[in-house]
């Protein structure tokens, strides 16, 4: 009998993985008021630690929040890791080298130009007030890069992001960007669809950027943008690269981000 190649093993079994996680995603859709199991192969979170007392009232009086404000400890505690997504993802070794090489540009329209900004920063809700916490994973085998980042902003700051978010298919949905280091680049913007039961307000994108430098053969980047809102806390997540960019991914990701977030305040809240 023959093997299977080592990547198409290695596909199959991502690929079955995702699917494990979204399959999942859907099951819990109804129960989001009752403690839930995890998707196979994700651990529980630690107990959330307790912000101290001084820590929560000056968070609070700097985002306008009512609710206790989670603490680093927490808030890493709420990431995705590697172990969510199985081989051949891992940690990774350091910023893509494309963010410079091709997101690092600018475009005619006030809005696309803005969109572009938003996906070299990752900061579509601005920069967050208090603590946050960020995770990078590579995809070792497409050359990807996956980040999620959790922080804390003012609700009307959130609100108006996710609603500008959503009007980018339409104003930006093709237009041409201009990069200092890969020449002309022709974007296109998409909806990209998230569960409705991924956190309490979502937006999510789907960007493309083909072209090259003069002298170089073109080439395709794809950059997932999703931003999401769980109770008065953040999500960021992008996916991209020039590999292969899969939408389950960011999905599945974005799901199981906004679930343990809201876990890890909940247990934050028991506590206070």
């Amino acid at each position: 009998m023959t093997r299977a190649p080592a990547r198409a093993r290695t596909l199959v079994a991502s690929a079955l993985s995702v699917t494990v996680l979204l399959i999942t995603a859907a099951c819990v859709a109804y129960e989001r008021d009752v403690p839930r199991a995890l998707p196979q192969g994700v651990t529980e979170p630690p107990a959330a630690p307790s912000p101290s007392p001084s820590a929560t009232a000056s968070s609070s009086a700097v985002t306008g929040r009512s609710t206790p404000v989670l603490n680093d400890e927490q808030l890493k505690a709420a990431l995705i890791t590697e172990a969510d997504l199985g081989p051949p993802w891992a940690a990774a070794q350091g910023p893509a080298l494309w963010r410079d090489g091709t997101l690092k540009a600018t475009a005619d329209d006030g809005d696309c130009r803005r969109l572009l900004e938003v996906l070299y920063t990752e900061e579509p809700f601005g920069v967050p007030a208090g603590p946050r916490a960020s995770v990078t994973l590579d995809d070792t085998a497409e050359g990807t890069q996956l980040r999620e980042q959790i922080g804390a902003h003012g609700p009307e700051d959130v609100e108006r992001a996710l609603e500008w978010l959503r009007t980018l298919p339409e104003k930006c949905a093709r237009f041409r960007a201009k990069t200092a280091r890969s020449g002309t680049q022709d974007v296109e913007v998409t909806e990209l669809p998230l569960p409705d039961t991924a956190g309490d307000a979502r937006a999510a994108l789907r960007v493309t950027l083909t072209g090259g430098a003069p002298d170089a053969a073109p080439a395709r980047l794809t950059v997932d943008l999703a931003a999401v809102r769980v109770g008065e806390d953040t999500i960021v997540l992008t996916n991209g690269g020039f590999g292969e960019v899969r939408a389950e991914v960011t999905q599945a990701m974005t799901q199981l981000g906004a679930d343990r977030l809201a876990e890890v305040a909940r247990q934050g809240r028991l506590r206070v």
